[in-house]
């Protein structure tokens, strides 16, 4: 669940992006500026990464602030699920990433599942959109949703890409070390059951 030091550095962050956004008075723009330093401030105390470093990836960017949407493509095969190893943490994951600008969630599920595991696919169900928060993930600065979508394979042949190391299909019982900044076990359950029952009900927060 969300950690409070954390929530509360991100609520700080996103009022002081909008109003730095939309402000036009000097002194506001100021004072909106000391909160941003301050929502850098509980970070670096919690975390203790570099302040430029955080200041570069948290607080960096303009206008109202929004969630982040992280899009993940949910692949069987033979009552195997396709994985892709990270090179960032060389753990275990779906194939995907942050949503592109001109790309709709199923295009960009299809991309980053070829460019991660060299599969050609289709998207051709939505099976969850969950808020990150809510889930067994490790403390992240973004406020991130995301979307869970099944694809079928079309074509192509495992491959690893420039982000990953190797590619493979688990059984539910036979999951490796998983990345959980990018999917939980019980999410991967979750997936399961909705495989075998297509019926059930998807994942919604």
């Amino acid at each position: 669940m969300q950690l409070k030091w954390l929530e509360w550095a991100k609520q700080i962050q996103a009022i002081s992006q909008a109003g730095l956004a939309y402000s036009k008075d000097i002194y506001d723009l100021d004072r909106f500026e000391q909160l941003r330093a301050l929502s850098i401030e509980i970070l670096n105390e919690y975390t203790g990464v570099e302040s430029g470093k955080i200041r570069e990836l948290f607080a960096s960017e303009s206008g109202y602030a929004t969630p982040k949407v992280d899009i993940r493509a949910v692949v069987f095969r033979n009552d195997r699920i396709l994985l892709v190893k990270e090179r960032l943490d060389d753990s275990w994951a779906l194939p995907g990433g942050w949503a592109d600008i001109g790309l709709s969630p199923k295009e960009v599920a299809v991309k980053e599942t070829l460019e991660e595991s060299g599969y050609e696919v289709r998207a051709v169900r939505l099976l969850g959109m969950v808020d990150k928060k809510f889930h067994d993930h490790p403390p992240s600065p973004w406020h991130v949703y995301k979307i869970f979508i099944q694809c079928e394979i079309t074509g192509g042949q495992a491959l690893a890409g420039m982000e990953t190391l190797d590619v493979g299909f688990f059984g539910e019982q036979e999951l490796p070390e998983l990345s959980t900044e990018r999917n939980t076990e019980k999410q991967l359950r979750k997936l399961f059951e909705l495989y075998r029952e297509p019926s059930g009900e998807i994942m919604f927060d």
